[in-house]
C-alpha cells in the first residue's frame, strides 16, 4: 500500500523489513521480499513527484569532484528517475586481489554474482549475457569499416534499454500489494538501538510537515544511495559516539566516482560514414557501443587501474546547445520519439549527437517550470540552422556525414582510498542533521592509468593504421577529466575484516545484528562500469540472505 506520513495518524505498524530507500536497491529488495510472506516497509524521503523540501535535501558539501545535486534524487525511484541506463557487469579483475591497490578487494568472485546478473536481466530489464556476446550488439562490429586487431586492447560493451527502467514507475505493483507498504515524505534522521543488545530497535522519521514518528523491524536495509548510507550511520550514535558500525573508523572511507570528461581526439586516415559499434546506436531495443580499456594482463603488467574510453563523432552540431534542446523536447513529447522508433523497427539506428543517448547535462536534468521551457525552446530557435542541419541527417538515411574526427569519453576508475571519504559537514540540512561532506579527487595512480591506457591508445591507432590521437593527457593542467558521473561508490565497503570495511559478505554492517547495506557504497572497487546492474545483482542476493534468515527463523 502506498501511504503519506504526513497524512497519518497514530503509530507505524512493526515490520519484519524496513527497507531505507526507493531506488533501484531498495525496490529490488522489496520486490524480491514482496511473496516471502515478510511484511516489507519501504521509507521514501520524497514523493511520487519531484518537490521543493525533496530538492533542498539533496544538498551536499563538496570538496575535490563536486557532487552534482541531480545524482541525489528524494522522489519514488530515486537516481532512475534521472539515469540514461547504461549498464556493463563489472569486470572479473574488478573483483580480484589487486595487490597495488591499498586496501581488500571484493570478498565475493564474479562467478558468484553470475546468476544474479541473469536474475536482474530476467526481471528488471538489463541486458543479459547473451547481448554481450557475438550473437548480440558484437555482431555489429562486423558491419564498422573500422576493423583493428588490437594487442594491448579491450573492447567492453554498454548497453541501455532504449526507454530506461525508472524502478519507481516499473515496480509500482509491488508497493500495491497486501505485504509491502510504501511511506512517501517519510525522511529517515537516525537509527535508534535496542538496549543491551546487538540490534536497532527502530528509525526515527521526519515527514515535511513536522510530524514525527518511529518504525520499529526486525531488520533494517540502508538503501538510500552511496552517500546518504553512511552519512545515516555517521548520525546513528547511541551505540558508538562515532556512529553505528564505525568502532573502527570506517564508515565514510574508500569513497569512490567514475570521474569522465572529454580529452583527447583521433584523427582518422580515412573518413568513415558510419561505424555503430564504435560511435553507438540503437539496435534491438538497445542503445549501445563498445568501448575501449588496457587488457586484464596489461592492467597487471603496468599495475594500473580500469578505466576505459568510448568514441564520439564529431558533427557540425556536436555541442549546440540548441540541437541538445531540441533532442530534449522531442523526448518529452514521448509520442513523437515512439513514432519515431516504429518506423525504425527492425533497423541499426545510428547515433547523430550523444544527447540522444540522455547523457546527464544540466540542461536535461535542471528542474523547469514555465519559463524554463520557454528557455529551452528559445535555444531551438538561436540555433535552427545547426538543429535543421541535424534533423536532416537525423530523418534523411540515404545521406550520411562523413566522419573525420572522433573526441574521446574518458571513464576513470578510482583507486579505493581511506582519505577520500563522506564526513558530517558544518552545515546543516532543513531538518538540523548536518549535510554529509564529500571528499574525492583523482589520485596519482588514478591518472596515471588513464595516461598509460592514452598512450596505449596512441600506438594502438598508428598500427592499426586508424588514425592519429591528438592530445598528450600527461601533459594536461589543470587535470581535464574531473566531473562527477553520479557513481557514487564505496562508503561502506563490504569485505570480511571489520578493520577495513563497514558490512560483510551477506552486506550485514559488522557488529550489528539486523542492519544491512545495498547499493554502490558497498563496493570494495569500482570498475569502469556504470554500477547499476551490479547494485541490482547485489540486491538479489541480499533479498535470498534475508529471506533465507527471516522466513526460517519465524517458521521455528
Amino acid at each position: 500500500m502506498i501511504r503519506d506520513l504526513a497524512a497519518h495518524d497514530g503509530p507505524l505498524p512493526e515490520y519484519d523489513v524496513c527497507i531505507v530507500g526507493s531506488g533501484p536497491a531498495g525496490t529490488t529488495v522489496a520486490a524480491e521480499l514482496a511473496d516471502s510472506g515478510l511484511r516489507v516497509a519501504v521509507l521514501e524521503s520524497g514523493t511520487q513527484r519531484t518537490s521543493a523540501r525533496g530538492d533542498r535535501l539533496r544538498r551536499v558539501d563538496s570538496v575535490g569532484i563536486t557532487i552534482k545535486d541531480y545524482s541525489r534524487e528524494r522522489v519514488l525511484g530515486g537516481a532512475s528517475s534521472t539515469w540514461a541506463g547504461l549498464s556493463s557487469p563489472l569486470d572479473p579483475i574488478d573483483f580480484d586481489e589487486r595487490p597495488w591497490l591499498g586496501a581488500p578487494g571484493w570478498p565475493i568472485t564474479r562467478a558468484e554474482l553470475d546468476a544474479d546478473y541473469e536474475a536482474a536481466a530476467a526481471r528488471y530489464r538489463f541486458p543479459p549475457r547473451a547481448c554481450f556476446a557475438s550473437d548480440g550488439f558484437l555482431r555489429l562490429r562486423a558491419k564498422s569499416p573500422l576493423q583493428p586487431a588490437f594487442e594491448a586492447l579491450d573492447e567492453k560493451i554498454f548497453l541501455a534499454r532504449t526507454t530506461p527502467q525508472h524502478f519507481g514507475r516499473e515496480h509500482r505493483a509491488v508497493y500495491e500489494g497486501e505485504r509491502v507498504d510504501l511511506w512517501l515524505d517519510a525522511t529517515v534522521l537516525r537509527l535508534e538501538s535496542d538496549a543491551g543488545t546487538a540490534r536497532i530497535a527502530a528509525a526515527h522519521l521526519r515527514a515535511s510537515n513536522g510530524k514525527a514518528t518511529t518504525i520499529r523491524a526486525r531488520a533494517f536495509v540502508l538503501a538510500c544511495g552511496g552517500i546518504e548510507n553512511a552519512r545515516l550511520l555517521l548520525l546513528s550514535r547511541d551505540r558508538c559516539e562515532r556512529g553505528l558500525g564505525n568502532e573502527h573508523d570506517q564508515v565514510g572511507r574508500w569513497f569512490m566516482n567514475h570521474p569522465k570528461n572529454y580529452f583527447g581526439v583521433l584523427r582518422l586516415a580515412q573518413p568513415v560514414e558510419a561505424a555503430p559499434y564504435w560511435f553507438g546506436c540503437v539496435y534491438e531495443g538497445f542503445a549501445g557501443y563498445g568501448g575501449l580499456r588496457l587488457t586484464e594482463a596489461e592492467q597487471r603488467r603496468r599495475r594500473v587501474l580500469n578505466s576505459y574510453v568510448r568514441f564520439e563523432p564529431l558533427f557540425p552540431w556536436s555541442d549546440n546547445r540548441g540541437v541538445e534542446a531540441f533532442i530534449l523536447l522531442v523526448k518529452r513529447a514521448t509520442f513523437v520519439l515512439r513514432s519515431f522508433m516504429r518506423t525504425k523497427a527492425g533497423e541499426v539506428i545510428e547515433l547523430r549527437d550523444y544527447a540522444e543517448t540522455g547523457d546527464d547535462s544540466s540542461l536535461q536534468n535542471e528542474r523547469k517550470g514555465f519559463v524554463g521551457w520557454l528557455g529551452v525552446l528559445g535555444l531551438v530557435v538561436l540555433n535552427l540552422h545547426r538543429v535543421a542541419q541535424y534533423g536532416f541527417f537525423r530523418l534523411v538515411k540515404a545521406v550520411r556525414p562523413k566522419i573525420r574526427r572522433v573526441r574521446l569519453r574518458n571513464f576513470m576508475e578510482m583507486e579505493p582510498r581511506a582519505e577520500h571519504r563522506v564526513t558530517l559537514s558544518t552545515e546543516s540540512d532543513e531538518d538540523g542533521k548536518p549535510l554529509p561532506r564529500v571528499e574525492h579527487a583523482p589520485s596519482a595512480l588514478d591518472r596515471r592509468s588513464l595516461i598509460e591506457l592514452h598512450a596505449t591508445l596512441r600506438a594502438e591507432f598508428e598500427r592499426t593504421g586508424i588514425g592519429r590521437l591528438e592530445g598528450e593527457l600527461e601533459r594536461a593542467e589543470p587535470w581535464p577529466i574531473d566531473q562527477d558521473a553520479s557513481h557514487h561508490l564505496g562508503a561502506t565497503r563490504m569485505g570480511r575484516d571489520p578493520a577495513t570495511s563497514v558490512v560483510d559478505p551477506n552486506l550485514r554492517v559488522h557488529g550489528v545484528d539486523n542492519v544491512y547495506c545495498a547499493g554502490g557504497s558497498v563496493f570494495p572497487t569500482s570498475g569502469c562500469a556504470n554500477p547499476t546492474f551490479t547494485i541490482v545483482a547485489l540486491s538479489i542476493r541480499l533479498a535470498r540472505h534475508l529471506r533465507e534468515r527471516l522466513v526460517k527463523k519465524e517458521s521455528r
